[in-house]
Parts: structure tokens; C-alpha cells; sequence
């Protein structure tokens, strides 16, 4: 991997990545894939339409479904899907978190039951980057503890004394097979956890940044139950931490206004199933705010979702039609609609790097928000 800052607007970062497959300007969304498919949309779309240059497949889903050595066997995610451009695979332990009651932590890694047939697997920090290195991702994330917020002092300690147990147990065993020719081309991230304390966040950032051997590091655990302000003072905070020379991602985040007030918090990347999971719901991203395509009032529009909007949807369909295809629950109403949401984020994205680039950047978040009414 290769990573050079472009430019700095305060803490607001303006990146560019290189992976083996494709060069990522920041700051970036990455599209939800998660069992190697962005619900509705196939490669032809997020790569001719939407431009994605890098999406997210998880680590859990794509072992337990179809397997991981069956996507090897079509040459990776990008011989499996098609979709020419990097991969980033998660490592599991949010899917260990979400689904506690059918999993266990212990101190070698985590015990779950397939919430498919419930048959019982185990995940440690070794046998997560075997699975990744089947899926052949440009980025891998190591498995980490992950717990709900709020938790006690006691169980926040735990997870960051085994997440970095686990970082030291990944960064050593890849190394060991990058020496072997495996993985060559993959890269490594670490996960940095503790909750919304901040002497927990120091301890696990400073722990696992001193492991120089990954490539980046992402802040985890958040998301997850705290208020957006706690979110923004821990990202705040953590970043402070974080190597000023590797990327820095935000895991599981979130909605256009999470994203703005991490961007000006020095967070590189992003990704959440929020606008393909609300596209399919009828909630629609425009450049006032959010629309909720299922209104009556919409029957008779026919005005594009969002007039400042250039996607595939807003170019060609009206509001009335889409709000027909809602109602009649037709197939064609999903694509359209995550058409539009990510065209939205990714569009978002681009004019955040734009204003960094400028030093404008908090010209452009006042702007952003006044269009919304805040």
C-alpha cells in the first residue's frame, strides 16, 4: 500500500491510497457489500455509475456463505464478484458482538454458533486472516473485542487487553506468512477499541500504533448505543494518537453529518449500510436533507429526487415513479434507490475532498448545513 496526505485543512485530511487494484482519493465511503454484493447493484453499476473505487465485504458472512475457500476458488472477491476495484474485509467481531447471544469471547478468540443451520465455529486472530487471505482483500481488519456501550470499566479493560493481544498474535502470524508468499499484496489493519473513555482509548491507541508493521488503523466501537457527541469527542480525541502517515477509518459510520464532523476530526474512510439499508426503506439522501419517498404528496411529483443530484436515477426518473415502484414493492425500486444513496455519498465525498484541497473546509461544512436548515 501506498499513502501520501495531499493536503491539510486543520485536521481535515485529503489522502491518497494505492492498492493493488485501485487508487483511492480521501476522504472515502465505502460501500456495504457484505456477502461480496451490494444489495441490488452488481459491478457494472458501482463501478460504471457510481465510481466506487473501494467496497466492504465481511469476513463472517462470506465464510459461513458460501465459504471462503469457494470464493478462492473464483480467484478472490474480485474474480468472485467481478468488481475490478479493492475489497476491505471486516473481521467478524462486529457480527460476534451483534449476535452475543449465539457467541462467546475468551482469551484465544471468539466461539459462535452460524446463524444460518447454527452449527458452532471459532474465530481467532489467526484463522480470521487465513479466511481473509482466501478472499484475497486489499484490506484486511483483524479480529477485535467489541463491546456494547454502556459497559462497565472492568469489561471495556478486557477488550482492549484482548484486542491487542490479538493485534500482536495478527501482525506476528502475517508477517510469518508474507514470508511464505502469502497475503503479499494484502494489507493489515488494527482496530482501536475502549468505549467513550478516554484513558481507555489513549491506552489501546498507543498500544497498538507502537506495532508498526500494520498498515493502518481503524477506531472501533463506536456506533454502538453512545450520543453522537460522545462519538465525536472520542474520534476527536483518539485521532490525536493515531501515526499522521497511515490511513485512519471510522468504522460502521454513518449518516452525511457523521461524516462531515469526523472528515474535520482527521478520520480517512468510512463505511455503513445506512444508505442502501434506508434507500431500501424509502428514506432517499439529497442535498437538503432526507426525503421519505413514500409520502402521498410525491404520487403526482415530477421533480428528480434531488435537483442537484446527477445519478443514474435523478437523471432519468421522477419522484412519482419512484414512489409507485416503493408502493408496488417492484424490484427496480431497490436499485434505483441505492443508485441514488450512494451516489449521494460518494458525491459527498468528493466535494469534502474538493474543499480540503481549497482550504475551504469549513467553509463547505457551514454550507452543508445551512442547506439542511441547521
Amino acid at each position: 500500500m501506498k499513502f501520501q496526505i495531499d493536503n491539510k485543512d486543520q485536521n481535515a485530511r485529503a489522502c491518497t491510497i494505492t492498492t493493488a487494484h485501485s487508487t483511492i482519493q480521501t476522504p472515502i465511503f465505502m460501500p456495504v457489500g457484505t456477502v461480496g454484493s451490494v444489495k441490488s447493484l452488481d459491478a457494472t453499476d458501482l463501478v460504471e455509475l457510481l465510481g466506487a473505487k473501494i467496497i466492504l465485504g465481511n469476513t463472517y458472512h462470506l465464510y459461513l456463505r458460501p465459504g471462503d475457500e469457494v470464493v478462492k476458488h473464483f480467484g478472490g472477491l474480485h474474480g468472485f464478484s467481478k468488481f475490478p476495484n479493492s475489497f476491505l474485509t471486516d473481521s467478524g467481531g462486529f457480527q460476534a458482538f451483534s449476535l452475543s447471544d449465539i457467541s462467546k469471547a475468551d482469551a484465544d478468540g471468539i466461539k459462535f454458533k452460524s446463524h444460518i443451520d447454527g452449527s458452532t465455529h471459532y474465530f481467532t486472530p489467526e484463522k480470521v486472516l487465513d479466511i481473509e487471505y482466501n478472499l484475497n482483500s486489499d484490506i484486511m481488519m483483524i479480529l477485535d473485542d467489541l463491546v456494547a456501550l454502556p459497559a462497565t470499566k472492568e469489561r471495556v479493560a478486557l477488550s482492549i487487553k484482548r484486542t491487542t493481544d490479538w493485534a500482536k498474535r495478527a501482525i506476528t502470524y502475517h508477517t510469518s506468512q508474507q514470508q511464505k508468499g502469502i497475503g503479499i499484496d494484502q494489507n493489515i489493519f488494527a482496530i482501536i477499541q475502549g468505549g467513550i473513555d478516554q484513558e481507555f482509548r489513549k491506552i489501546s491507541a498507543n498500544e497498538l500504533c507502537a506495532l508498526e508493521d500494520y498498515d493502518g488503523f481503524a477506531i472501533g466501537g463506536l456506533s454502538v448505543g453512545e450520543l453522537n457527541s460522545q462519538m465525536y469527542d472520542t474520534v476527536e480525541f483518539t485521532t490525536e494518537f493515531m501515526p499522521q502517515d497511515k490511513p485512519r477509518y471510522l468504522m460502521g459510520v454513518g449518516t452525511p453529518e457523521d461524516i462531515v464532523e469526523n472528515v474535520q476530526r482527521g478520520v480517512d474512510m468510512f463505511d455503513c449500510v445506512m444508505p442502501t439499508r434506508n434507500a431500501r426503506n424509502g428514506t432517499l439522501f439529497t442535498s437538503f436533507g432526507k426525503l421519505n419517498i413514500k409520502g402521498a404528496k410525491y404520487i403526482l411529483d415530477s421533480d428528480p429526487i434531488d435537483p442537484e443530484c446527477d445519478c443514474h436515477t435523478c437523471k432519468n426518473y421522477s419522484r412519482g415513479y419512484l414512489n409507485h415502484l416503493f408502493r408496488a414493492r417492484e424490484l427496480t425500486y431497490f436499485r434505483l434507490a441505492s443508485l441514488h444513496n450512494l451516489h449521494y455519498y460518494l458525491t459527498l465525498m468528493k466535494q469534502i475532498r474538493e474543499a480540503i484541497l481549497k482550504n475551504r473546509f469549513q467553509e463547505f461544512k457551514k454550507e452543508f448545513y445551512t442547506k439542511r436548515g441547521k
